[in-house]
């Protein structure tokens, strides 16, 4: 079932997410959810937090090649236990940013560990493209988005636009 993805500037997309203790069929359900709910937006990643809800578990599927199978992961309680002197800059956008898109540095590698949709715990490393959503997705679970990177200015024009867009949509 596709859910409505939250637009910022929304206070839930500014918390803190509690951890998940047990991956319940509801949990499992809702990974289920925002799997679909990415792949319909289209996106390449998505935070519980999005679909409003406050738990630390994020999709996410970077294969963007035309014609390759689709690598959809579910992470629950993903932490990053590693990442690299070595940093990338990417130009990153998110959903509840819709249209929004600037450049943000980050570790160009890391490593995190999780724990899948069957419950067993996993760890790997990701780079590129992967290594940049998984951050910018983790960084959703603490309540931070791509924005807060950005120069204070900068970050008050986006939210403004936000702002506007939200207004226009209660509109229609």
């Amino acid at each position: 079932m596709k859910r409505p993805i939250l637009i910022h500037p929304d206070p839930r997309l500014k918390k803190v997410c509690s951890p998940v203790d047990d991956i319940t069929g509801e949990l499992s359900k809702l990974a289920d959810d925002m799997l679909e709910t990415m792949y319909d937006a289209p996106g390449i990643g998505l935070a519980a937090p999005q679909v409003g809800v406050l738990y630390r578990l994020i999709v996410l599927d970077c294969v963007k090649e035309e014609g390759a199978a689709p690598c959809p992961m579910v992470m629950f309680n993903p932490e990053i236990v590693a990442s690299s002197e070595e940093t990338s800059v990417y130009e990153e956008g998110c959903l509840s940013i819709p249209e929004q898109y600037a450049e943000v540095t980050r570790p160009a590698e890391v490593e995190v560990a999780w724990i899948d949709q069957q419950g067993h715990p996993r760890k790997q490393t990701f780079d590129k493209l992967w290594a940049t959503c998984v951050q910018h997705e983790i960084d959703h679970l603490n309540g931070k988005l791509f924005i807060d990177y950005l120069k204070p200015l900068k970050r008050q024009m986006i939210t403004r636009k936000m702002q506007k867009l939200k207004r226009e949509r209660a509109r229609a």
